[in-house]
């Protein structure tokens, strides 16, 4: 039997620790550094032959040259089993709420998962079954959300069934089944699995193209950019342009059945107001707790850094094990940009070649492979669970140029820029509609879908909208130049159209009951409404008439966007645009 490896501190550099070892030592171990009674928990990033290098996952005050280390002989690991949702978790998953006092204590790891709780268990495989990794064995009820019990995700050979508990009410650490190997071995199998976070979970049989549409509810992304289930997208902006209340409805209201937050270096009180508002929130498309489908994982700005790092990883894991059980999982970090920063305190310290803006050489590939790891996978049993991935981007000064939006934007397929220009003006949300795109407006498979379900010529309507707004755009620009009366009465015409679909379309209210969320099948209605009114030609006397008459009709427009779809409001709202076009529109 191998024997514990075990080392002493010879260096210290803020939270990088070198440690003399005297036994084999892996990439990525985690070990714990002894400094009294208290044990600090540490990551090892580099080893050189007998030296390893290791980032603490704590502060290090307080620590001496000598000091005991031992080596636990895996990676940072999280635990996988039923009541993961509704958890607060911090980046190594140590459950806050268990937590005592209001402060964190240096070295006070908790349980993750309630060893006492029971669970209704249901077999769902049978005895003599041939199953692998990640395989169904049985269910629990999660709150209302079914929770699969599987083949633990490190048992990747075939195994045969050869005991299947009954059903009955279980805690997670009893036996759930025994698995035989080809060897004739057995191998029992509970509720709880672990997995190394930093690896991506493969347990599915394939891993094809995003080809369905997810529904956030919000028109600017829907109708415009929308964003594909199990596909990935960012959203870059500088301080104060809404990127934490874009998340926030998208949590609310993306058709998505579990919700992990991930909030990597955000600002203690954004995240307070996530943990205030949340379990507060009802679901509207169950009715139920949004907080009862809901994992948050908090690491915040004046958390340790490196945890920071790992938090992100985390919650990836949680929603790779979700989606192994064929659900659609919603992943949204805030903010990438302080993950990647600590990315880069950890790549100085250890005197790696820097690159961009002191960035670590390979930072690009490094988003690149965590972005990857969301998608749509068919499991091994024919149905498909998906991650989707939307991380927020804080860059410095709202510059879009520095390298981890850029690096960010070559991983995604999504781009939802904020412009400090459309939140100063309040227009919200301030997602600015030239400089955002979505892929997946491309992909063959998604036009099928759109064409399938909205209907055919939906995709051509949305070139036409951005189109339209993009002219707008232009006819403003010569407007502010020459003048009102400097410029023909056809680019006032533009303008206010592209301002038509500006205020109806691409904004929404996201604390108005009827506004905050638009099902797809209002927003198809009111996009058709407001772009076959621009396609129309109208007849004006000079630019102050087409102001007053554009400015009325916008204000009818928003009051059926605050009306209930197709309520008596909504339709005394339509008669009025009706005869409002009637006044203006050549025959």
């Amino acid at each position: 039997m191998q024997t514990q490896t075990t080392g002493k501190v010879k260096g210290i550099i803020a939270n990088l620790v070198t440690i003399e070892v005297d036994g084999p030592v892996a990439q990525n171990e985690i070990c714990f550094i002894h400094l009294g009674d208290t044990r600090l928990m540490s990551e090892v990033i580099k080893v050189t032959g007998n030296i390893a290098s290791a980032q603490v996952y704590e502060s290090t005050r307080g620590l001496r040259v000598g000091d005991h280390v031992t080596f636990e002989g895996h990676m940072l690991e999280v635990h996988l089993g039923p009541g993961l949702l509704s958890s607060n978790y911090d980046g190594l998953q140590n459950n806050l709420a268990t937590m005592e006092g209001v402060f964190l204590k240096r070295g006070e790891y908790t349980e993750p998962i309630d060893r006492e709780a029971k669970w209704d268990f249901k077999p769902l495989a049978k005895k003599g079954d041939t199953v692998t990794a990640g395989d169904w064995l049985g269910e629990v009820m999660e709150g209302w959300m079914v929770h699969k019990i599987m083949v633990p995700f490190v048992m990747t050979d075939t195994y045969t069934v050869q005991e299947i508990t009954k059903e009955g009410t279980y805690t997670v650490d009893e036996k759930m089944a025994v698995l035989k190997d080809k060897d004739g071995k057995t191998h029992d199998v509970t509720m709880v699995q672990k997995w190394p976070v930093k690896r991506a979970v493969t347990a599915y049989k394939e891993k094809p193209r995003p080809y369905k549409v997810l529904e956030t509810g919000v028109r600017t992304i829907d109708t415009f950019n929308p964003m594909a289930e199990g596909g990935t997208g960012f959203i870059p902006g500088p301080f104060g342009c809404g990127k934490t209340v874009l998340q926030h409805a998208l949590a609310k209201q993306a058709e998505a059945d579990i919700i992990v937050m991930a909030a990597c270096g955000e600002r203690a009180n954004e995240v307070v107001e996530i943990f205030a508002e949340f379990p507060k929130l009802i679901d509207p498309r169950t009715g139920r707790h949004l907080m009862d489908r809901t994992t948050i994982i908090c690491n915040t700005s004046n958390m340790p850094v490196a945890a920071r790092e790992a938090s992100v990883y985390t919650a990836m894991t949680i929603c790779e094990y979700y989606r192994a059980m064929g659900h659609k999982a919603l992943l949204l970090a805030d903010s990438t940009s302080r993950w990647a920063q600590a990315l880069r305190e950890m790549s100085n310290r250890m005197e790696e070649l820097p690159g961009q803006d002191a960035f670590p050489m390979d930072l690009s590939a490094i988003i690149a492979n965590f972005y990857a790891r969301a998608g749509i996978v068919k499991l091994n049993n024919g149905q498909t669970g998906s991650v989707t991935f939307i991380g927020t981007v804080s860059p410095a000064g709202g510059n879009l140029k520095e390298p981890v939006t850029e690096a960010t934007q070559k991983a995604t397929r999504c781009f939802y820029a904020l412009s400090q220009n459309r939140a100063d003006r309040k227009r919200y949300p301030a997602v600015d509609p030239m400089e955002s795109y979505s892929k997946y407006l491309e992909y063959p498979e998604i036009m099928k879908y759109f064409s399938e379900k909205i209907g055919e010529d939906w995709i051509d309507m949305v070139w036409e909208g951005k189109n339209f707004v993009r002219r707008g755009k232009e006819a403003y620009e010569q407007i502010n130049i020459l003048g009102d009366d400097g410029v023909p009465l056809d680019y006032h015409v533009s303008y206010w159209k592209s301002e038509l679909i500006d205020f109806i379309i691409l904004q929404q209210d996201a604390f108005d009951d009827v506004d905050a969320s638009t099902p797809m099948k209002r927003q198809k209605y009111m996009f058709s409404t407001v772009i076959d009114v621009c396609r129309r030609d109208f007849e004006f006397d000079d630019f102050e008439a087409c102001s007053t008459y554009f400015k009325k009709m916008i204000n009818i427009f928003r009051q059926m966007n605050y009306s209930e779809y197709e309520s008596d409001d909504f339709k005394r709202y339509e008669t009025e645009i009706e005869e409002l076009l009637a006044e203006k529109v050549q025959a």
